[in-house]
């Protein structure tokens, strides 16, 4: 029986402000508080909560039948949580009907997967701890930043012990396979693959509302009877896009929620059911290995990294940000945290892109890509100086990979013995208890011979009597 695996993502950018080279070591603050307010506020009332409202009057028709997965990045919900919380009030709504699943992601919606291993784990914990946090479970199932995927990012996310893994269905990784199957990482077996049928994907988040298209106007019927002619054993059919698809890449006025909510009704009458990405992980089993030797993501026709590490510009700011991963995590200072994930997003680096793309970029205040370039290398410039600031750059690799290596052996030791002292509180508690009982025995033993001394001299003088 084919299901259909819909899942939506929600990631805010946060707009950096116009920051000058005569800024450096004087103004510490680098983002456009005006546009990142007007800018969530806007989506959030023209996508995220009418497309979430008609998902959840679909919940509310269909049941369990119809289901629906979320992945929001870190700092997206940062934005949503100081201008548009109503949002994830409406996210912890759909969350209590049990028919949706939240992913995890990098918190930053960054490239550290590219980068650093120990920073991609620190970000995808981050923000999986703050899923947990918003909706009481923790993700079983990684979506990374756009989708980004190759073996080794594959057996990271084994090693942090996800069951599955989502990201895109390319032609150029695929060849004659088909993303409708179940596939698992070379390098990792047990993580679980679920690719992106591209086409029908953008059919919705890109071609819809477009009147030269072959196949306007797109209607729900047509879409299912689609994906049911498909060879019967291809029985997985993953529609992944942004939720801000549903609302500004295509207006309310091209109906996209009216086609949306006709889905469900579409695929019943023809066999089709709806699942999360972890009840497919769960109950299908891999046809086979993926092999992705080189990296791949949802991006451009090329579906590689490129548009953001594709040029000199792109690769020395990634290189430059980098460079001091390790020492921002020594640090571990609030505020250098903040700017840490504000600075990783993706997008300051595809603002710098010079390739040309199907898909209309806006860069912002930004009038040129070398433009994009020098105003966050300005910024970077700042932010690395008070990174050296907080922890010497006079200390070598050497030390600091020694004091790394101290500063995890003393959080385990700590673990370890707060794990002993509870282990300790709780036998301490049971012996008091055990205590209280037995003194508790004792004193009503001694209670019982005076209450007995009492009464014989009351039959004494019943005798004289």
């Amino acid at each position: 029986m084919k299901t259909i695996c819909l899942y939506f993502e929600i990631h805010q950018i946060i707009h950096l402000k116009r920051y000058r080279f005569f800024d450096i070591g004087a103004d510490h603050y680098y983002y456009d508080d005006y546009e990142n307010e007007r800018s969530i506020t806007d989506i959030a009332e023209r996508s995220y909560m009418p497309a979430l409202t008609a998902l959840q009057e679909m919940i509310a028709e269909h049941g369990k039948f119809f289901k629906v997965a979320f992945s929001l990045s870190g700092t997206g919900i940062e934005q949503l949580e100081m201008h548009a919380p109503q949002v994830l009030e409406k996210l912890q709504q759909l969350n209590e009907t049990g028919s949706v699943e939240f992913l995890a992601e990098p918190y930053s919606h960054g490239l550290s997967a590219l980068a650093n291993e120990e920073c991609f784990a620190a970000d995808v914990k981050k923000q999986a701890a703050k899923i947990e946090e918003y909706f009481g479970k923790k993700p079983t199932i990684l979506r990374n930043s756009s989708l980004i995927y190759s073996d080794d990012i594959g057996a990271q996310a084994a090693a942090l012990g996800f069951k599955g893994m989502l990201t895109e269905g390319a032609k150029h990784v695929l060849g004659w396979k088909s993303p409708h199957y179940v596939y698992n990482c070379a390098l990792a077996p047990s993580l679980k693959l679920l690719l992106r049928d591209v086409e029908l994907s953008d059919d919705i988040s890109l071609r819809f509302n477009n009147s030269e298209w072959d196949g306007y106007p797109l209607f729900a019927d047509d879409y299912i009877t689609r994906i049911a002619n498909f060879p019967e054993e291809e029985q997985v059919i993953n529609i992944f896009m942004e939720l801000s698809a549903l609302g500004i890449a295509q207006p309310l006025s091209s109906n996209i929620l009216e086609f949306i909510k006709a889905l469900p009704v579409c695929a019943k009458q023809k066999g089709i059911t709806f699942s999360t990405p972890s009840e497919i992980c769960s109950k299908m089993k891999s046809v086979g290995a993926l092999n992705v030797p080189d990296t791949l993501s949802w991006v451009d026709e090329e579906r590689d990294v490129s548009c953001w590490l594709g040029n000199p510009m792109q690769r020395e700011a990634f290189n430059k940000l980098y460079s001091i991963a390790d020492r921002v995590r020594i640090a571990n200072d609030p505020r250098i945290n903040q700017d840490w994930d504000y600075l990783q997003a993706s997008n300051n680096f595809r603002f710098m892109t010079t390739k040309p793309s199907n898909v209309g970029l806006d860069r912002g205040i930004y009038a040129s890509p070398f433009d994009a370039f020098t105003n966050y290398m300005n910024i970077l410039g700042d932010f690395m100086s008070r990174v050296r600031g907080l922890y010497p750059e006079d200390i070598d690799n050497d030390e600091l990979n020694a004091l790394l290596t101290t500063i995890r052996n003393q959080g385990d030791e700590i673990n370890m013995k707060d794990k002993e002292i509870t282990r300790l509180q709780a036998k301490v508690e049971k012996m008091q208890a055990e205590e209280d009982k037995l003194k508790a025995k004792i004193d009503k033993a001694k209670a019982a011979p005076k209450k007995a001394a009492a009464k014989k001299p009351a039959k004494k003088e019943e005798q004289k009597a």
